[in-house]
């Protein structure tokens, strides 16, 4: 009985962890620059410049000329609100 409740336990964390994490995105092309901090890669006419740190997990080649995909999540460096002048307006003409 203890083994079927813990085996329940764990498939509602690991099915909570799943839908806590942000979507994942993929981009696949050729690799036309690769620096310590960033990759870019070539997909038709668009280069995207992707960030990497000592987290990356690289497998296979990460050379100019390579295919490579990219899997990635999108993260906010900064949000900033701006205040909405339409409703300030009508505020005014309010008062």
């Amino acid at each position: 009985m203890k083994k079927l409740f813990l085996a329940v336990l764990v498939v509602i964390l690991a099915v909570s962890f799943a839908v806590a994490a942000p979507k994942t995105y993929q981009w696949t092309g050729e690799v036309t620059e690769v620096k310590d901090d960033t990759v870019s890669v070539k997909k038709g006419k668009e280069i995207w410049q992707i960030a990497r740190d000592k987290d990356t997990k690289i497998s296979g080649d990460l050379k100019v000329g390579s295919k490579v995909t990219v899997e990635y999540t999108m993260k906010a460096v900064k949000i900033e609100g701006k205040a909405d002048k339409k409703a300030d307006k009508k505020e005014e003409k309010k008062k």
